[in-house]
């Protein structure tokens, strides 16, 4: 039996973290041409990454989980990622754990994902591997001569593994960007014909309003690609996640594309955000957020005592999650535009109309 989602019901009501994001590591073994540490290129010193006896302390501070995501840097560069994995299993029950990467090591990924397989029975694994184009412009965006080839040796090593493991997911994200945007359409057709792929989503490039805006990508065709993930959803000729709650997740997953498009087009937010409140970033140093925006420093764990709750009761803490809503920031990051819609109530007529044309469409 599987950890459910919906044990998270009542902080509909009564806001607490459950969606946690830990970077794990600035190290990676690619140059990717968005990422977001480029702006950053001081050495990295692996002695300021949290130690796994300072993660456990983290973790031990907080309560149950919905959604784990580690991020980075390339988070199998971590050699205790497993370890890692098995403390907040123990600790923190997330009924889904996510796992970003961008394919190239083959190897150890197939041996660590299988790990983690095993000894977390009842959380959903999900794999999301990182392809952008064809190879050639997989190869570009990426940074790394040969990519392409690996990520699909990654992509083929994992897939034998769903069959064994009824909790794992094996998915393909997507960054949309000015370099790829002329070949996402047959992208989204390439990956619906892997049969191993379960999820394919697409992930707007991030950034301020001009670097979304049409002298970076054009919004015409990242409608296209939205309205092509739809499309194929409701007939059925998309995968779709193996979880429970899928369709919903489906439904959730329509209805956030879109509010993405017209945060951009209007420069606003859509919905009230949780951040701070539902969400939580750490980094790999410690220092604690309410957004990946790294805006808002809440504190540093190290500084701290470990304790996130005590960390979240101080007045510093306190005035910045209060002030959220009222600075006027937006921004098209998915994975918080999840949490907005799926624990706002006044979302929900809009999100049950687009569960129902899936169930009609299934």
């Amino acid at each position: 039996m599987r950890y459910s989602p919906f044990r998270h019901l009542g902080s509909i009501f009564h806001k607490r973290p459950i969606h946690f994001t830990l970077f794990l590591t600035r190290r990676c073994n690619a140059r990717c041409s968005f990422c977001f540490y480029h702006a950053h290129e001081e050495i990295v010193d692996n002695n300021a990454e949290l130690t796994l006896a300072e993660i456990e302390k983290v973790a031990g501070s907080m309560g149950s989980l919905l959604w784990l995501a580690f991020s980075g840097g390339e988070i199998f560069l971590r050699r205790d990622l497993v370890d890692i994995t098995r403390i907040f299993y123990k600790k923190n029950s997330p009924a889904l754990i996510l796992f970003p990467t961008n394919g190239l090591l083959t190897e150890r990924i197939a041996e660590n994902v299988e790990a983690v397989l095993r000894d977390c029975p009842k959380s959903t694994i999900i794999v999301k591997l990182s392809l952008d184009g064809p190879e050639q412009l997989h190869d570009s965006i990426r940074g790394v001569h040969g990519c392409y080839k690996k990520t699909m040796a990654t992509c083929g090593a994992l897939a034998p593994l769903l069959d064994r493991y009824p909790h794992f997911e094996l998915g393909i994200n997507t960054v949309f960007c000015r370099e790829n945007q002329d070949h996402i359409l047959e992208l989204i057709d390439f990956v619906g014909q892997l049969e191993q792929v379960k999820t394919h989503t697409v992930s707007l490039i991030r950034g301020d309003a001009a670097n979304l805006g049409p002298a970076r990508v054009d919004l015409r065709k990242y409608h296209a690609a939205i309205t092509c993930l739809e499309n194929n959803l409701k007939k059925r000729s998309a995968p779709i996640y193996r979880f429970g709650g899928a369709r919903l997740k489906a439904a959730q997953d329509i209805l956030q594309r879109r509010l993405i498009n017209k945060t951009v087009i209007e420069e606003k937010a859509q919905l009230p955000c949780y951040a701070g409140r539902l969400n939580l970033v750490l980094t790999e140093n410690g220092d604690l957020f309410p957004c990946e925006s790294f805006s808002m420093r809440l504190g540093n764990v190290r500084q701290d005592g470990y304790d996130i709750r005590e960390l979240l009761r101080s007045d510093r803490a306190r005035q910045a999650i209060a002030s959220i809503n009222r600075q006027g920031c937006f921004c098209t990051h998915e994975c918080y535009m999840m949490t907005n819609i799926l624990f706002n109530p006044h979302q929900y007529p809009a999100l049950f109309k687009e569960y129902l044309q899936l169930r009609h469409h299934a």
